[in-house]
């Protein structure tokens, strides 16, 4: 398993932290696919681990997006949010369906650690590569981590509108009255199967 490192902002993990965080997730997946029981992980004692933070897991199948869940705020420990939205992406991502034990020798997990929301008003503030964004209007939500632009090679309009995009609505919306636009970064991190 090699680590990779992305895009985003330090979240102040360690490597051994970062490592620990990626063996729970693959070890999660283990345990309801194969039985396997929960070894291996790491040092998960730690007092970075056991803060209330926001995370998203990724996964990717040869390259293509396999499964994508997390949590904008933090709601638990940072161990236990990344428990959940392991099992979360690959088993309740409703654009996908629930990931099989065949298909986990050729999953490769990204972790994403969110730091707090700061709302914006000026567009200049995002930097591409560094911020995700979340535009809200009404009921409707969106969000892109910060590694979505940078993959696709989007400048900041094209992020905003993506975004919004993903929110359900048309893509200007972010600067229509009464449109709320949020940046946030991650420390992003993953390994590599191959």
């Amino acid at each position: 398993m090699e680590k990779k490192g992305l895009v985003g902002t330090a979240s102040g993990l360690s490597d051994e932290e970062k490592e620990s965080l990626l063996k729970l997730a693959r070890a999660t997946l283990e345990k309801k696919l194969l039985g396997k029981g929960m070894s291996g992980e790491g040092d998960l004692q730690s007092s970075i681990l056991k803060e209330i933070r926001g995370a998203f897991v990724s996964l990717h199948k040869k390259g293509r997006l396999r499964g994508c869940i997390g949590c904008i705020e933090g709601r638990k420990p940072l161990v236990t949010t990344i428990e959940e939205m392991a099992n979360a992406a690959a088993f309740s991502d409703p654009r996908f369906p629930p990931v099989g034990a065949d298909e986990l020798k050729d999953l490769d997990i990204e972790i994403s650690v969110l730091t707090p929301l700061k709302p914006i008003s000026n567009t200049g503030e995002i930097t591409i590569g560094v911020h995700g964004l979340i535009v809200e209007r009404g009921s409707c939500c969106g969000l892109l981590l910060p590694q979505v632009a940078t993959e696709w090679g989007w400048d900041r309009i094209r992020f905003l509108e993506e975004t919004c995009r993903k929110a359900g609505l048309p893509p200007g919306a972010w600067k229509e009255k009464g449109t709320k636009v949020y940046i946030f970064s991650a420390d992003v991190f993953g390994e590599s199967c191959s």
